[in-house]
C-alpha cells in the first residue's frame, strides 16, 4: 500500500489510466467518484481548504508510476466537487478551489458542538481563537480556513446563535454566542 507522508493511498492510485480521463461514460463516472472521495478524505486528513489548479500539489501526480493528472482532468475532478456541493471555485478562471470536507452547515454544526462540549454558550472568544485557541486544539476546528469558519459563522448567526462583531482588524473580530 502506497502512502504519501501518513496518508494511505488507494489501489487505484496505482492505476495508470485512472490518470487520464476515461472516454467510455461509466468508466469516467466510477474514476470521478474514486477521485473525488480520494480528493475530500486527504484533504479532510490533512487540512488542505484550497487547491490551486497551476500549482503542484501532491495527490495530483504518482512518482511511482510516473503518471500525473492533466489541467483538464484536474478541472474536471474539482468541479465535479463543486457540482455536489463540495467545493466552490475562488475565482472565474477555475484556477483556485475552495474545498468542503464539510459542508457550510456541517461546519456550522461543529461549531455548535464545540460550544457545547466547551460550556462556551454564553461566551465571547475572537474568530481567531476559534481556530486556534485552547478550545480548538486537537478538533476539526483548529487550523479551519478563515473564508470556511466565517460563512459557518453567518450561518449560525443568521439562525439567531451567535452574534458577530467587528473589530479594528480583522484579527479581534469576535462571536459572542447565545445557544
Amino acid at each position: 500500500m502506497q502512502r504519501l507522508g501518513d496518508f494511505k493511498l488507494p489501489a487505484f492510485f496505482n492505476y495508470p489510466p485512472y490518470f487520464t480521463l476515461q472516454p467510455v461514460r461509466e468508466t469516467r463516472e466510477k474514476q470521478v467518484q474514486l477521485w473525488k472521495e480520494l480528493i475530500l478524505d486527504y484533504c479532510r486528513t490533512q487540512k488542505i481548504f484550497v487547491i490551486g489548479l497551476e500549482e503542484e500539489f501532491s495527490l495530483f501526480s504518482n512518482l511511482v508510476i510516473e503518471r500525473s493528472l492533466s489541467n483538464e482532468a484536474r478541472e474536471a475532478f474539482l468541479s465535479a466537487l463543486v457540482s455536489e456541493g463540495r467545493a466552490e471555485w475562488l475565482d472565474k478562471g477555475h484556477r483556485k478551489c475552495l474545498i468542503l470536507w464539510h459542508r457550510i452547515q456541517d461546519w456550522a454544526d461543529l461549531i455548535l458542538s464545540f460550544v457545547k462540549e466547551n460550556g462556551l454558550e454564553d461566551s465571547v472568544m475572537t474568530v481567531e481563537e476559534i481556530r486556534s485557541g485552547i478550545e480548538s486544539r486537537g478538533t476539526e476546528l483548529q487550523g479551519m480556513d478563515r473564508t470556511v469558519l466565517m460563512r459557518a459563522l453567518k450561518v449560525l448567526e443568521n439562525k439567531g446563535k451567535l452574534a458577530i462583531f467587528k473589530g479594528t482588524s480583522a484579527d479581534d473580530e469576535g462571536v459572542k454566542f447565545s445557544i
